[in-house]
């Protein structure tokens, strides 16, 4: 019952984060579209993102090894809040060239906090799960993993409503504050 319980916080917070992590990329995208960056102005936001995971992903199970999964569960959802609250805190007054490095380096800190989070969920799924449970152990990280895609879209969709009902800022702080 201990088993179901973790792998219940476990599978929670990913998804929270997940759901968080698929509504940044939208109202990043249509916020800065409504500010008038260009599109390749937009697409440099996300670079960052996309390569300090790669990063992440060569030394997380190194990370998760020395420091426990537990550790590097909590750094990756306390990065993403931290990544969330960065960006409230972009001022429209900043340059453009300016505003857009601030934001590459939320995205950074974003993306580092997906893989961390996406590493520790997998691997603790892994020991919660008894060795002679080989379809047990299947059976939840198929769980885990295939509600992903749905979360993400789900988490676009809920960026689209915060932005028009909360706001680029609001809306940030609302999620940073669901995730701790």
């Amino acid at each position: 019952m201990n088993d179901l319980r973790n792998y219940s916080l476990v599978t929670g917070a990913y998804w929270g984060f997940t759901l968080t992590d698929g509504a940044l990329r939208m109202l990043v995208l249509l916020h800065f579209h409504q500010l008038g960056y260009t599109p390749t102005q937009i697409a440099l936001l996300f670079l960052l993102y996309e390569f300090f995971g790669v990063i992440t992903n060569l030394i997380g199970g190194w990370l998760g090894s020395h420091f426990g999964l537990k550790s590097t569960l909590f750094a990756g959802l306390s990065l993403q809040a931290a990544a969330l609250v960065m960006l409230a805190l972009l001022d429209q007054s900043w340059s453009t060239a300016f505003s857009v490095t601030y934001v590459m380096a939320s995205q950074a800190l974003s993306g580092i906090a997906k893989d961390l989070t996406k590493m520790s969920s997998k691997s603790a799924i892994k020991q919660l799960v008894p060795a002679d449970a080989e379809s047990t152990l299947f059976r939840w990280v198929a769980l885990l993993t295939g509600s992903k895609n749905a979360l993400k879209g789900a988490g676009f969709f809920l960026g689209g409503v915060l932005l028009t009902w909360l706001g680029f800022r609001g809306a940030l702080l609302l999620m940073a504050g669901g995730l701790v």
